[in-house]
């Protein structure tokens, strides 16, 4: 069985057999883990990320074939930060979406977001805002202006994540929790607001944290590693 063709990325690749490559893609069709024959060759060229692709893909089970893969477009070339950041959307990607579910405003999203890391764009917004999107189109999304009795956020309230429910009010402010401006801000999508950087981080890792089932993400190890200063 062979699918049409559909736009598609790279997300990972690695060596599988004597000259082929073991890759997983994002579609709208959702993430699909396919062989690419002859990847170590003048093909292998395009099975690297952020490049848009054109691709077909060959059968019935979970693994499947590539039979064509083509550029569709300019590759957004990532550099230094906007590089590592590619990187942990793609490692978040192959780690919470579940293979094989459509998920096209994911896909848009997500090429909508490398474009703009190609860009120059400010990486913290654009990180948390994929962060949303993938748990939202996953089912864990919650309100960021009502709580979870269905009360209006208070801009002086204060406010703790249950990842299964949403944002309870709670007595006093203590370390992880939020206030209620904070995440009236984020809810505004109003980064210039004070804290709603560093809070909008917060919420995302603790909404992310039982869904990546307690294995540290390596792209965001490599990340610190790298920012921490030089001990020579």
């Amino acid at each position: 069985m062979q699918t049409s063709a559909q736009p598609a990325f790279v997300l990972h690749s690695r060596a599988y057999r004597e000259s082929s490559a073991l890759v997983d893609f994002l579609t709208p069709e959702g993430r699909l883990r396919a062989v690419m024959r002859g990847a170590r060759g003048k093909a292998g060229t395009l099975v690297r990320p952020f490049v848009p692709l054109e691709a077909e893909f060959r059968g019935r089970g979970e693994l499947k074939n590539v039979g064509r893969l083509e550029s569709a477009g300019i590759p957004h070339f990532l550099t230094g930060e906007a590089l590592f950041s590619g990187l942990y959307l793609n490692e978040l990607t192959i780690r919470l979406l579940p293979a094989e579910a459509p998920h096209p405003a994911l896909f848009e999203h997500y090429a909508a977001t490398l474009q703009a890391l190609a860009g120059g764009r400010p990486l913290e917004p654009l990180l948390r805002a994929f962060e949303w999107r993938l748990l939202d189109e996953l089912g864990y999304g919650f309100a960021l202006d009502i709580d979870l009795h269905g009360t209006p956020i208070a801009a002086s309230g204060i406010y703790r994540l249950l990842p299964d429910a949403g944002l309870e009010p709670v007595g006093q402010l203590q370390p992880g929790l939020f206030q209620g401006a904070e995440l009236l801000a984020l809810a505004d999508a109003d980064w210039s607001a004070p804290g709603a950087l560093a809070a909008a981080k917060r919420l995302m890792r603790q909404a992310l944290a039982p869904h990546l089932g307690g294995r540290p993400l390596a792209s965001r190890e490599l990340f610190m590693t790298l920012k921490e200063p030089s001990r020579d």
